[in-house]
C-alpha cells in the first residue's frame, strides 16, 4: 500500500471520527434543551375528580343488564323499538348532590355512591309514559328508584319523547311511499323518482300538547356535499303520533307556495296543467351549490404549533391541570360539555360550568322554515360531538380524548378523539409595557391559554364549544357557529325572510341563542350580587369655584332579590356585575368575580307565544337565582316536542327570593341574529360569528396573579436583550431545534357513525 493511499485513508478516518464526535455532542445537547419538564403537582387529591367522571362503557352496560333483569317488563333495543315498545332511551351519569360532593371534597366525608340516570320509554303499557330511574351503586348496580315525579312533579307524557332514529326511518319510508303517487310531477320538477331526495325534519311538531305532526323538507341529495342548499320546493306534513306505525299519515303537501291535500292531489293538479312547476336539473357533484371540495391544489404549509419541551398541562382521567388551574371535564350526551370543580391556585372558583341548550329559530315563507324552532339538546349536543380533525379542528399536537355515550341503543358508543385539550398562544400580549422615560425597560407576558374544546354537528350546523383558562385567573367561554345554513325554496316574497343565495335557494333568517349554567363559588359558597356603573356629577371646580366639572363617579349597588337580578335580553345591563364574597382582599374590597358578556343576540320570542315558556330562559341575558338541587337545568329534552306544556320552565326559577349571602347560580344567554348572505356559501365562517362571556377576577386577588408566571419577560436598556439568561425570548432559537416528530395523520370519525 502506497504512502499516498495510507494518508488518504487516515484522513477519511479522522473526518469520520470528527463527524461522529459532532453527532454525539449534538445528541448530548438535545436532551438538555428539549427534554420534557416535570409538571406541577395537582392541587386535588388523585381520584377525587372521578366523582364527576362520565360513565365508562362497562358501567353503561352494567346498568342496561340490571334494568333488563329487574324491571319485570320486556325491553326492546331502542335502535329497533317501535313506539308501542318499551326501551332504554339513554343512560348517563347521575351527578351527586352538591352538598354530598363538597363534604367529600372539602370536609373529608364519605365518597357519594356512583349512580346512573336511565331514561326509559314505556310504550307497551296501558298508560304510555317516560320514566327516569336512578340506578346504583356502580359498577355493580343493586337498586333503582323512580325519580320522575320528584324531578318533574308528575309523570312525563309519552308524546314528549324525542324522536328516535328508528322513528325517523319509518317516517322516511312513509314519505317515499307517498312520493311514488306523484311520479310525473317528480320527474318534471326534480328529475327524480323520489328515492334520491334528502328529507330534513323540522320541530316542534304541531300547535298544541299531544301533537306529533311534523313538516319535512325535501332536497336534492348529491353525494359528497351538503344537501341543505338544494331545496326542491316540496314539503310534506306527516302525522306520526299513533303508537302504531301503520296508522301514520301524510296530512298535507306544500309545493312552490301552494298547499295540497296529498301527493295524489299534487299529481292530479300537475297532470291537469293546473300547477306551475319550476323544473330543476339534478345537480352535478362538481358544480353543486355548497361543495366544499378544494378548487386549488395545496399550497405551502402554514405555521405549525408545537411544545419544545412537551405539553405544559397534565391530563389525568377527567381532570386537567395547567399553571395553577384545575378542571374536571365531561360530556352530557344531550346538553354537551360540562365542567366541574374549577379551581385556580387551589381555590374553587366555579363548582359547575355547563352548556344547557342551543336554540335555532327560523323565519321563512315555506311551512317547514317558518315553524322551525330547534332545541338542540333534544337531538343530542354531546352525542353528536364527533371525532376532531387534528391540525384543523384543534392543533395537531393537542391531547385528544374519547367520549362515550349510550343513547337509542343498548350498546355503548364511542366518539373517538371528540374532545381536545391544548395550550394556545394567541400571539397577543396578556400584558406589556415599553418604558421610554425615566428608566428604560420592557416588560410583558404572552397570552397563553389552556383550551378545552369540542365540536357538535347538529344536522347542518357545527358549533365549536371553547372553554379557556387564562393566566390572569379569568375563565373565557365562547361558541362559534359554522357549517351549512338551512334554506327554503325561493318563491314569492322570499326576501322578506332572508337573502337569495342560489338560483332557487333562500338563505332563511334565524337566530342562535345559547344558554349556560354557571355555579360560581367565589371564596366560598355564600355570595351576593353587586353592580357597578358610571354616572356624571356636576361640581364646582375645587380650586377656583368659578367653573364646573363633569366628574364621573362610581355607582355601586347590591341586588337583594332574584327579580332585580333578571336582566332582559335586549335591555341595558350594568357594565360591571360581580359575584362578591363577604371576605375582603388586602385592600379592603370584597373578593369578587365579574361576569362580562359578549353577545349580539336576536329578539326573544314574544312572551304571548304559546311555546315561549319552554324557552323562557331566553328572556334574560343574565339571571341570578339561588341554587337549588331541584333546579339542576334550565330546560329539558322533553320541551322540544311539547313546548306548549313545558316539562321545565325556567321562568318558574325566578320567584323573588333573597340572593344576599346565598349559594347563587348565574344563568347566561348569548347568541346572534344570522341573516344568511352570499358569503355563507358554501359554509358559514366563524369570523364574526363567535359569542360568549368572561368570568374575571375583580379584587379577588391583591394584584394580577400572572405576575408569578414563569413566562414573564423583562429586560432593561442596561442588559443584553439577546442573552438567553437575561431574556427567555432569546432562548427560542435553540428551542426551534426541538420540533417534534409528528405522528401520521389519522381520522376514524366516519367509522363511529
Amino acid at each position: 500500500m502506497s504512502l499516498k493511499t495510507v494518508l488518504i485513508l487516515l484522513g477519511l478516518a479522522l473526518a469520520t471520527i470528527f463527524a461522529l464526535v459532532c453527532v454525539l455532542l449534538t445528541r448530548e445537547r438535545t436532551p438538555r434543551t428539549c427534554q420534557h419538564l416535570p409538571l406541577e403537582q395537582e392541587d386535588v387529591e388523585d381520584g377525587q375528580s372521578l366523582i364527576f367522571a362520565d360513565l365508562t362503557p362497562e358501567e353503561m352496560s352494567q346498568v342496561v343488564r340490571y334494568l333488563q333483569g329487574n324491571l319485570g317488563v320486556p325491553l326492546v333495543d331502542a335502535s329497533r323499538a317501535k313506539p308501542s315498545d318499551n326501551c332504554i332511551a339513554s343512560v348517563d351519569l347521575q351527578v351527586p348532590a352538591k352538598a354530598e360532593v363538597l363534604r367529600f371534597l372539602d370536609g373529608g366525608g364519605a365518597r357519594p355512591p356512583r349512580e346512573a340516570l336511565a331514561v326509559l320509554y314505556f310504550g307497551k303499557q296501558p298508560d304510555p309514559n317516560i320514566t327516569e330511574y336512578v340506578v346504583g351503586p356502580l359498577p355493580l348496580p343493586a337498586y333503582h328508584r323512580d325519580v320522575t315525579v320528584q324531578k318533574y312533579g308528575g309523570k312525563v307524557p309519552y308524546h314528549r319523547r324525542p324522536v328516535t332514529g328508528k322513528e325517523y326511518m319509518d317516517i322516511n319510508a312513509l314519505i317515499h311511499r307517498e312520493l311514488q303517487k306523484a311520479p310525473r310531477f317528480l320527474a318534471a320538477c326534480c328529475e327524480s323518482d323520489g328515492t334520491n331526495l334528502a328529507i330534513l325534519t323540522t320541530a316542534p311538531r304541531g300547535f298544541k300538547s299531544g301533537d306529533r305532526v311534523t313538516w319535512f323538507v325535501l332536497f336534492h341529495n348529491v353525494a359528497g356535499t351538503g344537501y341543505y342548499l338544494s331545496p326542491v320546493g316540496l314539503e310534506v306534513l306527516v302525522d306520526h303520533g299513533d303508537l302504531h306505525v301503520s296508522q301514520w299519515q301524510l296530512r298535507q303537501v306544500f309545493y312552490n307556495g301552494r298547499y295540497f291535500a296529498s301527493t295524489g292531489d299534487l299529481e292530479q293538479q300537475f297532470v291537469a296543467g293546473m300547477l306551475e312547476v319550476v323544473r330543476l336539473k339534478q345537480p352535478q357533484a362538481d358544480a353543486v351549490l355548497g361543495s366544499m371540495k378544494p378548487r386549488r391544489p395545496p399550497g405551502s404549509p402554514g405555521p405549525l404549533r408545537f411544545e419544545p419541551q412537551g405539553p405544559r398541562y397534565r391530563v389525568r382521567d377527567n381532570r386537567v391541570t395547567f399553571q395553577g388551574w384545575s378542571i374536571a371535564f365531561g360530556m352530557n350526551p344531550n346538553t354537551g360539555p360540562r365542567l366541574f370543580d374549577i379551581r385556580y391556585r387551589g381555590e374553587r372558583i366555579v363548582y359547575e360550568l355547563s352548556l344547557q341548550e342551543a336554540l335555532a329559530l327560523y323565519g321563512s315563507n315555506c311551512p317547514g322554515g317558518m315553524s322551525t324552532r330547534y332545541l338542540d339538546g333534544s337531538f343530542g349536543i354531546g352525542r353528536f360531538a364527533y371525532e376532531l380533525v387534528q391540525g384543523l379542528d384543534c392543533p395537531y399536537t393537542a391531547t385528544y380524548v374519547d367520549r362515550h355515550y349510550l343513547a337509542e341503543t343498548d350498546t355503548p358508543k364511542t366518539n373517538q378523539n371528540s374532545l381536545c385539550i391544548f395550550e394556545h398562544d394567541s400571539a397577543l400580549p396578556l400584558r406589556r409595557h415599553f418604558s421610554d422615560s425615566q428608566s428604560l425597560y420592557y416588560g410583558g407576558l404572552r397570552k397563553n391559554t389552556l383550551v378545552i374544546r369540542t365540536i357538535s354537528t347538529l344536522i347542518n350546523y357545527d358549533y365549536i364549544w371553547d372553554f379557556m383558562f387564562h393566566g390572569s385567573g379569568a375563565v373565557e367561554v365562547r361558541v362559534h357557529a359554522t357549517g351549512y345554513i338551512s334554506s327554503s325554496f325561493f318563491h314569492g316574497q322570499g326576501t322578506d325572510y332572508g337573502n337569495r343565495v342560489g338560483p332557487h335557494t333562500l338563505g332563511t333568517m334565524h337566530l342562535h341563542h345559547i344558554h349556560y349554567k354557571v355555579d360560581l363559588d367565589v371564596d366560598g359558597q355564600l355570595n351576593s350580587l353587586e353592580t357597578q356603573d358610571m354616572e356624571y356629577e356636576f361640581v364646582k371646580d375645587p380650586w377656583s369655584t368659578r367653573n364646573t366639572i363633569e366628574r364621573p363617579y362610581l355607582r355601586r349597588e347590591r341586588l337583594e332579590k332574584e327579580d332585580e337580578a333578571a336582566f332582559p335580553l335586549s335591555a341595558p345591563m350594568p357594565r360591571y356585575l360581580s359575584f362578591v364574597s363577604p371576605n375582603p382582599n388586602k385592600w379592603g374590597h370584597p373578593r369578587s368575580y365579574r361576569i362580562q358578556i359578549s353577545s349580539f343576540a336576536g329578539k326573544h320570542l314574544p312572551t304571548n307565544s304559546s311555546m315561549e315558556r319552554s324557552i323562557s330562559w331566553g328572556r334574560y341575558q343574565l339571571a341570578v337565582t339561588r341554587r337549588k338541587e331541584e333546579e339542576p337545568t334550565s330546560t329539558s329534552i322533553y320541551n322540544q316536542n311539547d313546548p306548549w306544556t313545558p316539562t321545565v320552565a325556567f321562568a318558574d326559577f325566578i320567584n323573588n327570593e333573597t340572593i344576599t349571602n346565598e349559594d347563587l347560580v348565574a344563568w347566561i344567554t348569548v347568541g346572534f341574529l344570522h341573516v344568511p348572505h352570499a358569503e355563507d356559501v358554501p359554509n358559514t365562517v366563524t369570523v364574526g360569528n363567535g359569542v360568549g362571556f368572561f368570568l374575571r377576577p375583580y379584587n379577588y386577588f391583591s394584584e394580577d396573579p400572572s405576575v408569578d408566571s414563569p413566562d414573564s419577560v423583562y429586560f432593561s436598556s442596561e442588559q443584553d436583550a439577546g442573552a438567553c439568561g437575561a431574556n427567555p425570548l432569546a432562548c427560542l432559537s435553540s428551542a426551534a431545534a426541538c420540533a417534534p416528530h409528528l405522528p401520521p395523520f389519522h381520522f376514524g370519525g366516519f367509522l363511529n357513525l
